[in-house]
């Protein structure tokens, strides 16, 4: 078909069937994947039971296990990264602690300083007082 010579009118209507026959086959699409995901519970249940076993007995071992006392599981979206705050030497634009285990030169800087690098609050105070905080 040749779009170009249409009018607006005429573009705008086959826009909205467009989008109509979609949103139909989106719902058909549904529709066809509960009935396959019925059918293949039911064919789950069916070798359970031919086995000689309830379907409480197996679900146990193939349902994902259940964390206690984390709250509930997070999901994380790909397109949602997190931002941690880098710590820069002042002295030395190379020597950067984002996060995790301590670098050999801040270890070392918060020894000559007086800090305990395994003392969470020394760590906190180190960084405050020593280093650069940039968010990136």
């Amino acid at each position: 078909m040749e779009y170009a010579n249409l009018s607006l009118e005429e573009l705008k209507r086959l826009r909205d069937e467009t989008e109509n026959r979609q949103a139909e086959l989106n719902r058909l699409l549904e529709e066809r994947r509960q009935a396959g995901k019925d059918n293949v519970i039911q064919q789950i249940r069916d070798i359970i039971e031919s086995n000689g076993y309830s379907y409480d007995d197996i679900t146990p071992f193939v349902a994902p296990k259940k964390r206690r006392g984390r709250g509930p599981a997070k999901k994380h979206s790909p397109s949602v990264t997190r931002q941690y705050t880098h710590y820069v030497d002042p002295e030395n634009a190379k020597h950067i602690y984002v996060r995790g285990v301590l670098p050999r030169w801040m270890k070392q800087k918060m020894q000559e300083q007086g800090y305990d690098p395994r003392s969470k609050a020394d760590r906190e105070v180190f960084k405050a007082n020593s280093l650069k905080a940039v968010l990136v």
